[in-house]
């Protein structure tokens, strides 16, 4: 009697689960499986180019106080102290007499100025301003590409576990259609062809037994290179997760996100404006300069060139000070060009910025739309793969199918296992991909996807 559908489907998920609970209970050294976040945060602590990112985006912060320096006050005190040996013959010691004379001299000066008008440093203050912005979002760019690293690795040792796990239930089964074919050879039921095919198969899955092992510990020194642990075990996808479609629907819509809110774009804008005003500010150096000066000294001499007396003296002065640069070799106005330059080529790294953003988002949008698709037909594959693979089973028995047959019905729904896993994993990796390529990805949404998990 043929079961429904459902009732099929309901007996296939128990199995896929067991399978991958058998492969990691195998491994070694397994303890307890860590979740996906628990993954995250290892690695957003231990991996090195996070690391960079968040320093440089502490120096990058830097920039604003230092562009506010350039308006405020500056005051400073200087101190010298001079020791003279002085020694000195007359040509003429009838009206001059010679001498010798030693003496110090201590002075102290403290300086105070304000800058009254300097264009160049209003508009580097204003450049400060977009530097920290682009510091800002180079960082959560590279905050974006951490998640998606992890997620990605993360899915690749599942789908690692997965293929091994499918190849040894796939080599058992084989392994018991050889013993079979065995024992109806030796009664006579069956030619030696069926021992033979079921022989080679059965040393083609012990080789691919191998390479699924070697796969798989890449797979894991892949993922303790981000994270610097060794795992005894991750949690795998739940059996009946459902993989939700991308909200909002439309493409266009994550195309217009894109555009606008992808880190790489607001990188692009913040150096653009960079840009603009750095033309400015080269432009500005041609511009006078006003400040208010203020001085304060005092010398303390305990003799002189002249004099052998000592003297103490202190003076004070206020004043503006004006400056207007009126040639220099032509340096300017070649910085000024210099820096134009640069501002239309960044306008060009901006355009293409955004049409990157653009096909990163719509290929990711694709790729989650065909991925969810995908699952949806191989789930009903794997339905008809079992429904197949039963049937041959039934026919062998009763004589009317051989036994390569049973084979191949095994190798196709062990095949379609795996395919079936790997498309989950992948249209997971492109939906995070999607909102990355639109600047949304959050570790919220990495929370969302470890709570499809299995607990």
């Amino acid at each position: 009697m043929e079961l429904p559908q459902s009732s099929r489907r309901a007996a296939l998920v128990p199995r896929l689960a067991l399978i991958a609970v058998l492969v990691a209970a195998s491994l070694p050294g397994t303890v307890a499986a860590e979740d996906l976040l628990q993954v995250y945060r290892d690695a957003r602590g231990y991996d090195a180019q996070y690391a960079a990112a968040r320093h440089a985006l502490e120096a990058g912060r830097e920039k604003l106080p230092q562009g506010r320096a350039l308006a405020l006050p500056a005051l400073n005190l200087s101190g010298i102290t001079l020791y003279t040996d002085l020694d000195s013959n007359s040509r003429n010691p009838a009206i001059a007499p010679s001498f010798e004379r030693d003496f110090r001299s201590n002075a102290y000066l403290l300086s105070f100025s304000q800058p009254l008008y300097r264009e160049q440093n209003s508009l580097q203050y204003s450049q400060a301003e977009f530097q920290v912005k682009q510091a800002e979002a180079s960082f959560g760019q590279v905050g974006q590409d951490l998640i998606v690293r992890v997620a990605q690795s993360y899915f690749d040792v599942l789908a690692a576990q997965d293929s091994l796990a499918f190849i040894r239930a796939q080599k058992s089964a084989i392994a018991e259609q050889l013993a079979q074919a065995r024992r109806n050879f030796e009664v006579g039921a069956a030619t030696v062809a069926d021992t033979h095919e079921a022989k080679a198969r059965f040393d083609l899955s012990a080789a691919q037994e191998i390479a699924a092992q070697n796969d798989l510990v890449n797979k894991r020194r892949a993922l303790k290179q981000l994270t610097g642990k060794e795992y005894a075990g991750l949690k795998p996808l739940r059996a009946q997760m459902k993989l939700a479609p991308p909200n909002p629907a439309s493409m266009e819509n994550w195309v217009d996100l894109a555009e606008k809110r992808s880190f790489p774009v607001l990188i692009q804008e913040a150096l653009i404006e960079i840009a603009s005003l750095e033309v400015k500010r080269n432009r500005a150096a041609n511009y006078p300069t006003l400040d208010l000066v203020v001085t304060h000294g005092q010398t303390s001499l305990s003799g002189s060139t002249f004099s052998s007396a000592g003297a103490l003296q202190t003076a004070s002065t206020i004043g503006l000070q004006f400056a207007v640069p009126l040639y220099a070799g032509g340096a300017l106005r070649s910085k000024e060009r210099e820096a134009a330059a640069n501002h239309e080529k960044l306008k060009q790294d901006l355009e293409n910025a955004r049409r990157s953003s653009e096909f990163s988002s719509g290929q990711s949008y694709l790729a989650v739309i065909n991925g969810i698709a995908q699952v949806a037909a191989l789930e009903q594959a794997l339905l008809s793969s079992q429904s197949a693979l039963d049937s041959t089973k039934l026919g062998y028995k009763v004589g009317v199918r051989i036994n390569i047959d049973v084979l191949n019905a095994q190798q196709q729904l062990f095949s379609t296992e795996r395919d079936l896993a790997l498309a989950r994993y992948n249209t997971i990796n492109s939906q995070l991909r999607l909102k990355a390529a639109a600047g949304a990805l959050r570790e919220e949404d990495l929370d969302e996807v470890n709570r499809a998990l299995a607990q």
